[in-house]
């Protein structure tokens, strides 16, 4: 949002004397302010929705709202209590979402040309934030994925641990190879990708438009994101467990799951694109006598590609990661990847450890192989949410 503001403004504010604090306090700030306070709601819809880091760093004596419903389903079989708790959280969360979609409309521009004007810092107070931001950075994204891989080839003799991957030595009835693991989690999030991408697509269109309808579609539509994935794939194990649409031992359940999850980050990657085509070019094209199709295919879907792009790798990587659903609806014998780690980790000695470890590198590597082919693909310049 703010590589898309027009520089004019700030160049006309530094014209009339405003400069330092002041630009930053009267300009600046009242631009980016929807912004900030829908980044803010989306940081707290992740944070009280987070299941998997709880589950892994805490275990289940951290009693958040995600895990207790997980606990009251899977260990207590207490599913009354566990719909009642889903609800709670579903209600809570579509307030904020409410105020999320309204604030996210309040930073949709128009892009014209020449809009993004990118230059190098320039004061020393500039240097010296842009630092400290790598800094942070670093620390807090790359130090994690480091450490993941120095300790899975450290812990145990180089690549022991990836090559005890392929054993089974307790003779484990639910083991899986690795590289089926891998299979399913790729053919999962493929199916994912497409599903959510003619969805997400189509949702989108739908959120586009003008309209009280339109805002509670889009308040529903993103509900998905606000909706732990635990409690997605409990209702997904109710609704579809039972006859006549008895699919709890199908394997569609998974992409299906995935693709509820990953959904809106489809729309919303798509939806700001959208609402920034300039409405002349398609009433030119009409007046030309292009068909609904034509004004579609010709017109629309090179100026969103970009976003469906955006969209699709949000949607495989979102597959490919996704823990809480799958641990709900995965058959033992079709494990995702997170699945395989998660049940190693559960299982006691260094052994299991260190094949937990090996199996994390492999989804890191395969994640950061997926993002890096689609970078490639995908149109350079485009990379927002």
């Amino acid at each position: 949002y703010w590589a898309n503001q027009d520089p004019r403004i700030e160049a006309a504010a530094r014209v009339l004397g405003c400069s330092g604090w002041r630009l930053w306090w009267y300009i600046r700030l009242p631009l980016l302010r929807p912004a900030i306070f829908a980044a803010s709601a989306l940081v707290f819809i992740f944070t009280f929705t987070s299941f998997g880091v709880i589950v892994i760093l805490g275990g289940l004596k951290f009693a958040t709202l995600e895990v207790e419903i997980y606990r009251q389903a899977r260990s207590l079989f207490n599913l009354p209590l566990a719909a009642a708790l889903s609800l709670v959280q579903i209600g809570a969360m579509f307030a904020l979402l409410l105020v999320y979609t309204r604030l996210q409309r309040q930073t949709a521009t128009t892009l014209t040309a020449a809009q993004q004007v990118a230059r190098p810092p320039r004061t020393r107070g500039e240097w010296a934030l842009l630092l400290v931001n790598l800094a942070l950075m670093m620390c807090l994204l790359f130090a994690p994925l480091v450490a993941l891989i120095s300790a899975a080839l450290t812990t145990g003799a180089g690549l022991a641990n990836f090559t005890r991957l392929a054993s089974n030595p307790r003779g484990s009835v639910l083991f899986v190879p690795p590289l089926t693991a891998v299979g399913n989690s790729l053919g999962f999030a493929l199916l994912t990708t497409v599903l959510a991408v003619v969805l997400g697509v189509l949702a989108a269109y739908a959120v586009a438009q003008r309209g009280r309808g339109a805002r509670w579609l889009d308040a529903v539509v993103m509900l998905p994101l606000a909706t732990s994935a635990v409690t997605l794939g409990f209702g997904f194990l109710i609704a579809l467990g039972t006859p006549p649409l008895n699919l709890r031992d199908s394997v569609v359940l998974i992409p299906l799951a995935h693709t509820l999850v990953a959904l809106p980050f489809v729309v919303r990657s798509v939806l700001p694109a959208l609402r920034a085509l300039p409405p002349n070019l398609p009433e030119a094209a009409r007046v030309l006598g292009a068909s609904p199709y034509q004004v579609w295919r010709y017109v629309d879907l090179p100026l969103i590609s970009r976003g469906i792009v955006v969209g699709a790798v949000f949607a495989f990587t979102v597959s490919l990661g996704e823990f809480g659903a799958a641990l709900f609806v995965a058959r033992p014998e079709t494990p995702t990847m997170p699945i395989v780690i998660y049940r190693l980790l559960g299982q006691p000695g260094a052994t299991n450890y260190g094949q937990a470890l090996a199996m994390s590198v492999i989804l890191l590597t395969v994640c950061a192989f997926s993002l890096v082919v689609i970078e490639r693909l995908r149109t350079a310049g485009i990379g927002e949410f």
